[in-house]
C-alpha cells in the first residue's frame, strides 16, 4: 500500500529522518524496523522505517539519500510499504469484475456500539450489515485497521485507489466517494463521504465536515 503525505527532513545524532504522520500499527499492522521505499522529488529512494512508541515510526535516510534534498523544504512524499495489507479475499465470491454492488448511493448504518465505525463504513458501501462485515474482517470493537478496511473492501470487489492521501486538517477538495480517517484520542474513527454527503456510523448523515478534524481519506472509485 502507498501514504501520500507532506514532510520535512531532520537531521540528528543518529541521523537524517522524518516523522510519518500516521499510525504505522493503525494501517498496516507491521511491527519494528520495516524496510520501504519512498518517491521524494522524483526519486525513488530505500529507506527504513524506526518505530518511536505506540505505532509511531520516523522515515530513517542515509547520509547519501538525504544529501540530494533541501533540509529547509517541505517534501511531497508518497511512501510504499511492501506486503502490508491482510489476505482476506482468497474465498470472496466478488472481484473487480464482479463486485457486490455499484456504488451510485449510501445509505447511512449506525453502529450499535463504539468502535464499529470501521465496519460500518465497509457495510455502508457494500450494502451489507454491519454483523457479516464483522464475520469477514474477523475483528469486532476497536480491532479494525485501515490496512483491515481495505482488505474487506477488497473481499467484496470495491473498487479504490492505491493511495491513501493525509491532509492532516490542511483544506482539501475531497473525491465523490472515499473512505474518511479522523483521530479521535488513541484511534481513527472512520466515515464515508459519497456525493457531497458525509455518512457517520456515530452522527447519522451530515451536510458538513470540519475539515481540520481530517486525518486523511482513501478514494472509493465509483
Amino acid at each position: 500500500m502507498r501514504y501520500f503525505f507532506d514532510g520535512r527532513m531532520e537531521k540528528t545524532d543518529d541521523g537524517y529522518f522524518m516523522p510519518i504522520p500516521f499510525n504505522v500499527w493503525e494501517v498496516c499492522k507491521k511491527r519494528d524496523v520495516i524496510q520501504a521505499e519512498i518517491l521524494m522529488d522524483n526519486k525513488m529512494i530505500q529507506c527504513e522505517l524506526i518505530p518511536e512508541s505506540k505505532g509511531f515510526y520516523r522515515l530513517h535516510l542515509t547520509e547519501e539519500a538525504a544529501a540530494n534534498f533541501d533540509m529547509n523544504a517541505t517534501h511531497k512524499i508518497l511512501l510504499h510499504i511492501g506486503a502490508s495489507l491482510i489476505k482476506m479475499d482468497q474465498n470472496s465470491p466478488y472481484s473487480l469484475e464482479n463486485p457486490i454492488r455499484s456504488i451510485d448511493s449510501v445509505e447511512v448504518i449506525i453502529q450499535p456500539e463504539d468502535g464499529l465505525c470501521g465496519q460500518a463504513c465497509v457495510a455502508m458501501l457494500a450494502g451489507v450489515t454491519i454483523a457479516e462485515v464483522v464475520t469477514v474482517m474477523d475483528c469486532r470493537e476497536w480491532q479494525a485497521t485501515m490496512g483491515m478496511v481495505i482488505s474487506a473492501l477488497n473481499y467484496y470487489g470495491i473498487d479504490h485507489h492505491d493511495v491513501i492521501i493525509y491532509t492532516e486538517g490542511k483544506p482539501a477538495v475531497l473525491p465523490k466517494c472515499c473512505i474518511m480517517m479522523e483521530k479521535m484520542g488513541r484511534y481513527c474513527h472512520y466515515l464515508v463521504h459519497f456525493d457531497g454527503k458525509f455518512y457517520d456510523s456515530n452522527l447519522g448523515v451530515l451536510e458538513e465536515y470540519d475539515m481540520t478534524k481530517l486525518l486523511g481519506y482513501l478514494e472509493v472509485n465509483v
